[in-house]
């Protein structure tokens, strides 16, 4: 999915799959929990800005505005990419005036420190190595003034086997990428010592349903 020479046709099939796991598995649902926690302590009417880096199709940004919507809070998100074809997938699904769609490399950000409230991130530190995975959790923690969430897969066998059987029925990009997604996933423990390695002390990790975990938390 990541190639830059990737069929059009089919990576738009591959970000409709993810998008309907993300729905119908809660893994969406999830990541909506644990803003839901967070907006305990915002004001009324208090704007909330987040960022989300490897967005994909944008799916997630969009759910939160929904949620947002339905919770009385304003919330604008900033949605990162490093994709031309995700990006145009993305910006497809139409314009939110909340929603700003932006093209960038994630180890590289355009951005100043504390430009966010809060930064997100979603299915992206399995496709890093563990000294990237560092940079990524050291960036989102100096973009984000109050806190962060990272949600991404566990390894294990029992996640592998899941993964060949639950996509058996999908696309080639799909079948490939869910195994690869799963053999380069990170245990726990790891993630754990990434983040006390990346000064995320303050995120507690999780995990929840379908073999992801939820590493979140805010800084006061």
């Amino acid at each position: 999915m990541d190639a830059p020479d990737v069929d059009p046709k089919e990576l738009s099939r591959s970000l409709r799959f993810i998008r309907r796991v993300n729905a119908y598995l809660g893994y969406t649902r999830a990541t909506l929990g644990h803003l839901d926690h967070f907006a305990t302590r915002w004001k009324r009417g208090e704007q909330i800005t987040l960022v989300d880096l490897a967005t994909g199709s944008a799916d997630i940004p969009r759910a939160i505005l929904r949620w947002a919507d339905h919770r009385g809070h304003n919330v604008r998100i900033v949605a990162v990419d490093n994709h031309p074809a995700t990006l145009a997938e993305a910006r497809s699904a139409g314009r939110d005036d909340r929603l700003a769609i932006v093209q960038a490399d994630v180890l590289n950000l355009p951005f100043e420190a504390n430009s966010f409230d809060y930064a997100l991130s979603h299915m992206f530190i399995h496709h890093l190595d563990d000294a990237d995975v560092v940079r990524v959790f050291q960036s989102m923690n100096r973009l984000s003034r109050r806190g962060v969430v990272v949600a991404d897969l566990l390894r294990s066998r029992r996640a592998l086997l899941w993964a060949t059987l639950f996509t058996s029925f999908s696309n080639p990009i799909v079948r490939h990428d869910a195994r690869a997604s799963v053999r380069q996933a990170f245990s726990l423990n790891e993630v754990n010592d990434l983040a006390g390695q990346s000064g995320l002390s303050y995120a507690k990790l999780r995990e929840h349903f379908g073999h992801r975990f939820v590493l979140s938390g805010e800084k006061f």
